[in-house]
């Protein structure tokens, strides 16, 4: 292991010269692929140069144990030894975890589609409330949301919706939450006091740039229709919506959330390069389907992946078993601790099949 890290860390100090180099600076892709190598170097770097220190540290208190001390220099030496040892084995765990086989997808951003699924309007208005909650979130996390394409219901849910999360690490947080999200509540048109189970699915995709899927012309069919959505007074007068169909697979997007129709195609192609990345990539999965036995799931939309109980205030994620009582907050975007434990999880999984 320790080989392994000096070799990363030198290639991170290669990095450094090069990045000072007049030809690198004046050639601005190789600049961004550089910065970008040495970004994702830097938490192994810099976890690997304190692991360094804290072991020479660590030999050079143990040596001075053996010298000849009076009772309080002993004693302060033994403290430093404990602190140090406890140190160096936290850093032993975290350069484990930061050498695990990485998502090469984990730094994009993501596209999310939420679909109300069983349960009529109640299960749209669900999926509005996840929408609010994966946009809060973003927020929390200094993201930028963009609306790509909805469809509202009759009482101000969403039948669909699909938007677009930009921020550095969205898809290594969100990833997770792709399956169906269930929910236990009294509706607001439920007279008699029930509570009713409703289900609402998400796709999380990450964005997939065109040198990654290529589209052409040729196979795709576009259409424009008159947008359906709020947009001002050129909603149903102008044709600015625009659907694309992908003929060789059959997979469309649709985009109408802004008025240009140019605007409304680059979105539409957006979607559509990602859905196309997702069906590849889930197609590619299904084949080790047999040997997965990931903690996190599949990010399959009909695996079951979390109930919300209103009535208890409880958010329980079938997956790994966590249980919060604190609902209001969760469905506030407050969610971190549900993306954490997810993480550990994954991580904890790596680890079992790297032993």
């Amino acid at each position: 292991m320790l080989d392994r890290l000096q070799a990363l860390a030198d290639r991170y100090d290669k990095l450094s010269e090069l990045l000072c180099d007049p030809d690198v600076a004046s050639d601005s892709k190789r600049l961004r692929d550089l910065s970008k190598e040495q970004s994702d170097l830097q938490p192994m770097y810099e976890a690997y140069i304190e692991y360094r220190k804290v072991t020479e540290e660590l030999d050079a208190a143990k040596v001075m144990q053996g010298e000849k001390l009076d009772d309080e220099m002993r004693e302060m030496v033994k403290m430093e030894i404990d602190e140090l040892s406890t140190r160096k084995d936290e850093l032993e765990a975290q350069i484990h975890i930061l050498l695990l086989p990485k998502d090469p997808n984990d730094d994009k951003n993501v596209i999310v589609e939420i679909r109300g699924a069983a349960g009529g309007d109640e299960a749209a208005l669900f999926a509005a409330d996840l929408y609010r909650m994966y946009t809060r979130y973003a927020d929390t996390q200094g993201w930028r949301v963009e609306m790509m394409d909805a469809s509202t219901s009759d009482l101000g849910g969403f039948k669909e919706v699909t938007f677009l999360i930009n921020g550095r690490g969205a898809y290594s947080k969100l990833k997770f939450e792709s399956g169906a999200h269930r929910v236990q509540r009294i509706p607001t048109t439920e007279s008699g006091g029930r509570i009713h189970t409703s289900t609402s699915t998400v796709a999380v995709m990450p964005e997939a740039e065109e040198l990654e899927i290529e589209i052409h012309d040729r196979d795709i069919r576009v259409d424009t229709f008159c947008s359906s959505g709020a947009g001002g007074q050129s909603v149903n007068t102008t044709k600015s919506a625009v659907r694309v169909t992908h003929m060789p697979t059959g997979i469309m997007a649709t985009c109408q959330d802004g008025k240009s129709q140019n605007s409304n195609k680059d979105k539409a192609l957006q979607v559509l390069r990602a859905r196309i990345s997702d069906m590849m990539r889930q197609e590619e999965e299904a084949k080790y389907a047999g040997e997965r036995k990931s903690k996190v799931g599949t990010g399959d939309r009909s695996e079951r992946i979390r109930t919300y109980n209103f009535p208890q205030s409880r958010v329980t994620d079938h997956r790994i078993g966590l249980t919060m009582h604190r609902l209001d907050q969760i469905m506030n975007g407050e969610i971190e601790d549900i993306v954490s434990a997810l993480t550990l999880a994954e991580q904890a999984d790596l680890m079992e099949k790297e032993a």
